[in-house]
């Protein structure tokens, strides 16, 4: 922002989002020449244009128009276009600075005719010409801006001895700059553009002379600004009952770029948008936008068909209304989902989606054997769920997927990110807008770092159904699930008389196996013949030293008494710690 207009214009500028306020504040403090803006920089910005109105521009203009109010010379540079300006459209008298800068510069070409080599795209020869240039405004007297665009293919991370040679070249001559008091207090001012913070050099980020500014993605009222501004436009469709304010609040996490294509297709098609269409194009686009590594679920079935787990489903029920009613102050910041194979952990977490009102995204594989990449996914995911808040985060085999701050052999990326993750986790800015469930069957292996009190302050355990009335009960949940035509009734001395201890997993498989042998006999119902044959067919998969280990460690992580079986709540701590440790050594665990 430019001095005179926080000096002048002290309202206006209150009214910018809070990224250009912090620009702002640093740039007329003369503390910093050089920015990093990262973040959510492709898409579309709001730049007012009266008291309610907007116009939405590229990052470039933005920084052109509102930032610096078009006072000064804008020179950009990129890989691709090489160097480039933002000129003034309001300028009717003065140079441009495509002329200015050749003006200033053609002297120290060896052929001065051929001015085109002045916008080189080599990094070093651009690199030079820009410094010769700032030193002419400087004597000048004139503001110069140079915006770097796709900055990570000029000073990308890198490990040692990869650096290219223009690598270190673009590295070392930027830091200089940063560090050049000249450049400080005289207006000259350089701005890095990167998606992902993580794909720049670490040391020039890290440098306490380059300042880190974060571009989000769109809040729910630059979002509504944005379809009001179609809507004058014209080219806003949607369908009675749906109005700009729902449409703001369902597409959170989509950035402007993404509803404008919404909003292009159905005026294309001339064709209203639906809440149907919206949230199926919401799911697409957020699947698409994070490059695959976010899932959104959507569930048909709600907590009234999860099977036993009282505890547990009356714990989530009295969450799920906390949401509804606008409590986010009272939730957790997240949930330890554990328990043994089997017992239905993940579809617990499922089934809670058909309670809530509130988006649930599925965490997929983020990490990547190419240097820099899994932190960069991480900060791409991470900016998505801030966006998407409420939102509730679903991370299966936890265990696996969160790593440990202590693995070794990746270049301390696993460090990195278990430390990225956890710390984001422990913000409790985020309370009751982003929902953590850690579903594992292993919680002793998460670091307890992640799984403490301040990051998951839930610890529930699943169990396999003990009693009559649990066996019976799931049973009939698992007819109805599976859609079985059947009028038998639960026979638990048919399951006993197997001598196998059953999941809820095997119960399903059974009656799956049944449906199959009635369609086979021709038939569209299941009777106790076909459930007889199943289940005298069908033989568990059977770790017996697995599965007590998995009941052990759940018992021993969870935080509520009344979950815990009867066989394992008379146990002391002590003991089942013993027990743990015995059963390590029969699998070859590490204790």
């Amino acid at each position: 922002m430019a001095q005179h207009l926080i000096q002048k214009n002290y309202s206006f500028i209150q009214k910018l989002p809070e990224w250009a306020k912090t620009f702002a504040i640093k740039y007329c403090s003369n503390t910093a020449s050089t920015y990093i803006f990262h973040g959510n920089i492709r898409d579309f910005l709001a730049q007012r244009t009266g008291v309610s109105e907007f116009k939405f521009v590229e990052i470039q203009d933005y920084i052109a128009d509102v930032l610096f109010g078009y006072k000064g010379r804008i020179v950009c540079f990129d890989r691709s276009s090489g160097i480039g300006f933002v000129e003034n459209p309001f300028n009717k008298t003065g140079s441009s600075t495509k002329q200015d800068f050749v003006n200033s510069l053609s002297g120290y070409l060896p052929d001065e005719s051929d001015t085109r080599k002045l916008f080189t795209r080599k990094v070093t020869a651009a690199f030079e010409l820009i410094e010769k240039y700032f030193y002419r405004k400087i004597k000048q007297k004139e503001r110069v801006v140079f915006i770097v665009d796709f900055a990570e293919t000029i000073i990308p991370t890198n490990i040692g001895s990869s650096y290219s040679e223009d690598d270190r070249f673009s590295f070392v001559t930027i830091k200089r700059w940063a560090y050049n008091p000249i450049f400080i207090h005289k207006d000259v001012t350089t701005i890095l553009l990167t998606e992902n913070l993580s794909e720049l050099n670490q040391n020039l980020v890290k440098c306490p002379n380059v300042i880190s500014i974060h571009v989000p993605l769109p809040d729910e009222k630059t979002r509504f600004n944005f379809l009001e501004f179609n809507k004058r436009e014209g080219k806003l469709y949607l369908e009675p009952g749906l109005t700009e304010s729902t449409v703001a609040k369902i597409t959170g996490g989509l950035n402007l770029v993404n509803i404008n294509q919404i909003i292009a297709e159905s005026y294309q098609e001339k064709k209203n948008i639906s809440m149907e269409y919206l949230r199926k194009r919401k799911k697409e686009l957020i699947e698409a936008e994070s490059a695959g590594l976010l899932e959104i679920i959507k569930s048909d079935s709600d907590l009234s068909m999860v099977s036993g787990h009282e505890y547990v489903k009356k714990a989530l029920k009295r969450s799920a209304e906390n949401i509804k009613h606008g409590r986010l102050d009272v939730l957790p910041m997240g949930y330890l989902i554990a328990g043994p194979v089997g017992t239905g952990k993940s579809y617990l977490v499922s089934c809670f989606t058909g309670e809530i009102g509130i988006p649930v995204v599925r965490f997929l594989n983020f990490r990547s054997k190419y240097v820099g990449v899994t932190e960069s996914n991480i900060e791409k995911i991470l900016d998505i769920l801030k966006a998407m808040a409420p939102v509730a985060v679903m991370i299966d085999e936890a265990d696996a997927v969160l790593g440990d701050r202590n693995m070794d052999g990746d270049s301390g990326t696993s460090n990195r990110v278990f430390a990225q993750l956890s710390s984001f986790m422990g913000n409790t800015d985020y309370r009751g807008k982003i929902i953590w469930f850690l579903i594992t069957c292993r919680p002793d292996l998460l670091p307890i770092d992640i799984k403490r009190q301040g990051r998951c302050e839930e610890h529930f355990a699943l169990f396999y159904p003990a009693t009559l009335e649990e066996r019976e009960d799931l049973f009939k949940i698992m007819l109805k699930k599976l859609n079985i035509n059947t009028n038998i009734k639960y026979d638990d001395d048919i399951f006993k008389k197997q001598k196998y201890q059953y999941s809820g997993a095997d119960i399903e498989a059974i009656l799956v196996r049944a449906k199959s042998i009635s369609v086979s006999d021709g038939l569209d119902y299941v009777d106790n013949e076909h459930i007889n044959e199943a289940i005298n067919n069908f033989i568990p998969a059977v770790y017996p030293y697995e599965v007590e280990l998995q009941n052990l460690v759940s018992v021993l992580e969870c935080t509520h008494v009344n979950m815990i079986p009867q066989k394992y709540a008379a146990m002391p701590k002590i003991k089942i710690a013993e027990a743990i440790r015995e059963i390590k050594a029969i699998l070859g665990e590490r204790s």
